[in-house]
């Protein structure tokens, strides 16, 4: 096979900085300020529950109530490649045996560090447990 580069032929492949994006937002969705964003069978953006059937994206930037309009009919700008600070479980806490595991989504700001027996969304990786809270990756 020949070489693009052998027929003088490049391309100048669009990019994007990662960190900051735009989802489109469910309809009736209410994500708050801070909270984690997900995204379900969808692909559109709601705050996260618990839910084994969610895929989490980041920290939401602002809010958004979609009341009344249609699937990606708003936007929100989710936050990533970041450690966001949230809670810790009470009834299944994240413990320093969890640094660098995984943990689950239990609410849109509270992680615990196993998925419920099938019944939560993975969150993302632990990378610090402190007093008050859980640093998730």
């Amino acid at each position: 096979m020949k070489s693009l580069l052998q027929n003088g032929v490049d391309r100048n492949t669009p990019r994007r900085e990662l960190g900051l994006f735009v989802v489109p937002v469910k309809a009736g969705a209410i994500i708050r300020a801070g909270f984690m964003v997900c995204v379900d069978a969808t692909g559109y953006a709601i705050e996260a529950t618990a839910n084994p059937d969610l895929i989490y994206l980041g920290r939401a930037e602002d809010g958004v109530e979609v009341a009344s309009a249609s699937n990606g009919e708003f936007t929100i700008q989710v936050r990533t490649h970041n450690a966001f600070f949230y809670a810790n479980s009470k009834t299944d806490p994240v413990t320093q045996a969890s640094f660098c595991q995984p943990c689950y989504i239990e609410d849109g700001e509270t992680v615990a560090a196993t998925d419920g027996t099938g019944t939560l969304s993975k969150a993302g990786r632990v990378v610090g447990i402190e007093q008050d809270g859980v640093w998730v990756e």
